[in-house]
């Protein structure tokens, strides 16, 4: 299951992330997402597991709670809605 975690401190590592869920089962993947000009984590992230029971043992002990000084949100992850095309252009002489 693909889990996601919000309202991560900037500070938070892959590394932290995993420890968090690690007492929950087995973690497969461990990620931050940042942002692609400056690098810097977006506070928010997504761990991997492979067994469902663990993890939504994870998420029912982990949502709300403290994690490095910030109450984090923990929910099973949505898949990604496709980005509507810009539209745009036009303008040419008919």
């Amino acid at each position: 299951m693909n889990i996601y975690v919000g309202n991560l401190s900037f500070e938070t590592t892959e590394q932290d992330l995993e420890a968090a869920f690690t007492p929950f089962g087995q973690v497969d993947a461990a990620r931050l997402i940042s942002d692609r000009d400056s690098g810097r984590s977006k506070g928010f992230g997504f761990v991997e597991m492979a067994n469902n029971a663990e993890a939504e043992a994870a998420i029912q002990a982990l949502n709300g709670k403290d994690l490095q000084g910030r109450t984090v949100t923990v929910n099973e992850a949505r898949p990604r809605e496709p980005r509507q095309g810009g539209g745009g252009g036009g303008g040419g002489r008919w």
